[in-house]
């Protein structure tokens, strides 16, 4: 088996991977596709279809089935350990080394990431609203989905409205079948047993992990990271709101560091799922290193499970148009769950001024009207907010 050729590509685009989700699938493309011959056309947008149609983060789970096609189980590991250990590891090197520095230019720089923060995460409401928000019963799901994120807060507020569009979507929102299920599975995908036994144990530890965690602390971490990723569909910025109602909320990391995190997430190549890794040097239950691998691990599991027992049924599932429906309704509830978690906490922590707001705006025309890269947003509004505090502004 090609171990050792599967860790050093992944490692590689790890590391060169700019610009989130959508630019991973490209990156993907051109290297398994177009470069290598690992996987042919139709079978990578059919393994796309899947991980864009499950909860999880696409491109890390979309990663891991060519990694499992081309070296089995061993191989679908270091797919994943290659393309997520570059950013998260510099994540936790600034995490635990430079938030302990008091220099008034590193405060400035941290209020200039928040305000990317409030940049990509508007990017990411109005991209996914295109996306997914096709027609006025989708779009509509979506402002109520808002409304009952908005409203109730909270882990239960985000819960609710994703549980409640998919139960909507089951009744209004059927849809047509699929043409991209043509049975085209991985050459090392697993039988319908080894299906069946990591869809039991995704089930096992969504139901008893939070029985478990009662009384220890660590457990409780990694039930609040797990829970998360499994949650999360439309992508990586969907599991801001999760996050934070995680950590910020039970007061384990404070709404500045959480919003520096997600600024610098934007900045580092990788999956957008490694900003748990900075969550989890900061969170004091189990600080630094652990901390950080017990999070990423947790918040991947899921995803990763899913994607793989999934797929020795996809064919039949995703031919029914109820099944269909649910997706389009947890994924339009999902656009309004995202909008308010941009309200509160994104815009909230990080606008004080009319210079943050004028400043937030340059990023917006950036990023939004001259379509710049997500990391010129990155070095640009930080350096902003530092020329307008010398200027006294």
């Amino acid at each position: 088996m090609p171990y050792l050729e599967i860790l050093h590509v992944f490692l590689r685009l790890g590391l060169t991977s700019f610009g989130g989700p959508v630019a991973h699938i490209g990156y993907f493309r051109d290297e398994f596709v177009t470069r290598r011959g690992w996987v042919s056309e139709m079978r990578f947008a059919h393994w796309l279809a899947i991980c864009q149609a499950l909860p999880g983060p696409a491109s890390s789970q979309l990663g891991f089935l060519i990694g499992l096609h081309r070296g089995g189980f061993v191989g679908a590991l270091l797919a994943w350990v290659g393309f997520t250990l570059p950013s998260a590891a510099a994540l936790v090197v600034i995490a635990m080394y430079g938030l302990g520095q008091n220099a008034s230019w590193f405060d400035l720089i941290v209020q200039g990431l928040k305000l990317v923060a409030v940049v990509v995460v508007a990017h990411a409401v109005i991209g996914m609203f295109r996306s997914l928000c096709k027609d006025t019963t989708t779009r509509v799901m979506s402002v109520v989905g808002f409304g009952l994120a908005l409203g109730l807060g909270g882990w239960l507020g985000q819960v609710g409205a994703i549980v409640a569009g998919g139960l909507v979507g089951a009744f209004i929102c059927q849809r047509g079948t699929q043409d991209t299920t043509s049975g085209l599975t991985p050459d090392h995908g697993p039988t319908r047993a080894v299906g069946t036994l990591l869809l039991a144990l995704l089930a096992v530890l969504l139901l008893l992990l939070p029985w478990f965690a009662t009384h220890t602390p660590v457990l409780q971490m990694f039930d609040g990271f797990f829970r998360a990723g499994a949650l999360v569909f439309g992508g990586g910025h969907v599991v801001l709101p999760l996050l934070e109602t995680a950590t910020v909320g039970p007061g384990l990391v404070s709404s500045g560091d959480f919003l520096t995190g997600y600024g610098l997430v934007q900045a580092v190549p990788g999956p957008l799922f490694t900003f748990a890794a900075w969550l989890g040097a900061l969170d004091p239950t189990l600080a630094g290193w652990a901390g950080a691998s017990l999070a990423l691990v947790a918040i991947f599991l899921p995803g990763l499970l899913l994607v793989v027992g999934v797929l020795p049924w996809w064919q039949t599932l995703a031919h029914q148009p109820r099944a269909l429906g649910v997706l389009a309704g947890i994924n339009a509830s999902v656009v309004g769950v995202l909008a308010a978690a941009w309200i509160d906490p994104v815009l909230t922590s990080a606008v004080s001024s009319t210079t943050h707001v004028v400043i937030a705006v340059i990023g917006a025309a950036m990023l939004l009207w001259r379509q710049y890269p997500v990391w010129t947003v990155v070095l640009v509004l930080p350096l902003l907010v530092v020329l307008s505090n010398s200027f006294g502004l």
